[in-house]
């Protein structure tokens, strides 16, 4: 117990800090590790985002309206930024429909439904997808003073998508460094994918202990009501959740047409 008489009490010989000097050191503490994490309101931006908060990283959202089929993921990244408390979120309007080139920005083109094929680009490619959500994050990196970005992305249980590499991201990194006035000066931000090499099954698994609420996250292609559970991100997303023993969060037609696989 503390002595009386106008004295701190003291633990280990350390004296215990007055609450106005931990809330300015904790203040400082957030300041110094802004973190821009780009929130699609997917699963694996989802489970990026805890992973960021995890680290030590107070996030900055950033979501896309980039004329895809559907607000369904939209609407998902609002709930999730909610859900972990992040408070600065921002949604930008960039419309990769007006010259399409894939299933999910052209209505002509159907969505695919027969399953990832290997060394085949699918349809749901966007042309500079990547390239131009992390050039926006980029920007917004250097005028929030954020230290690091934080991207969802895989390569490998997705589709083999040429932006979702190791070696894309290398790549980025030094086009970052050299972009900008905090690369210039050396302080440019770390482009962190922390899935990059996980499987689906490992994403759901970290998802669980991070605490992230799956249920309202949004991977399916199509924007109905409900999931469809037959696109190749549906598939995916179900057959990682049965193998993780969570089969209660995938979809109806996942778990149908999982049953005799597992």
């Amino acid at each position: 117990m503390g002595r009386r008489g106008g004295q701190r009490s003291e633990v280990r010989g350390q004296p215990i800090a007055n609450s106005k000097q931990q809330t300015a050191n904790s203040k400082q503490l957030i300041k110094m590790n802004k973190a821009v994490v780009l929130l699609s309101g997917g699963l694996d931006s989802a489970t990026t985002a805890a992973i960021a908060i995890s680290e030590g990283y107070e996030p900055i959202a950033l979501s896309f309206r980039y004329g895809q089929r559907h607000e369904k993921e939209l609407i998902a990244a609002a709930k999730i930024a909610k859900a972990l408390g992040i408070k600065e979120h921002y949604t930008i309007d960039i419309n990769l429909s007006q010259w399409g080139g894939s299933s999910l920005t052209d209505f002509s083109i159907a969505v695919p439904k027969d399953g990832v094929k290997l060394d085949i680009i699918p349809s749901t490619y966007v042309p500079g997808r990547n390239t131009v959500f992390i050039a926006i994050a980029l920007s917004l990196a250097e005028a929030k003073n954020a230290v690091a970005i934080y991207l969802g992305i895989n390569a490998v249980d997705y589709s083999n998508y040429p932006d979702c590499r190791p070696e894309y991201l290398e790549a980025y990194q030094k086009l970052a460094n050299l972009s900008s006035k905090v690369g210039v000066e050396g302080k440019s931000p770390r482009l962190v994918a922390p899935l990059v090499k996980d499987s689906k099954v490992d994403i759901v698994r970290r998802a669980l202990s991070l605490g992230v609420p799956i249920e309202d996250t949004w991977s399916c292609y199509q924007g109905e009501d409900l999931p469809c559970g037959v696109c190749d991100s549906c598939r995916i997303r179900d057959r990682a959740l049965i193998e993780a023993d969570r089969p209660d969060l995938a979809t109806p037609a996942g778990r149908e047409f999982f049953s005799s696989v597992f």
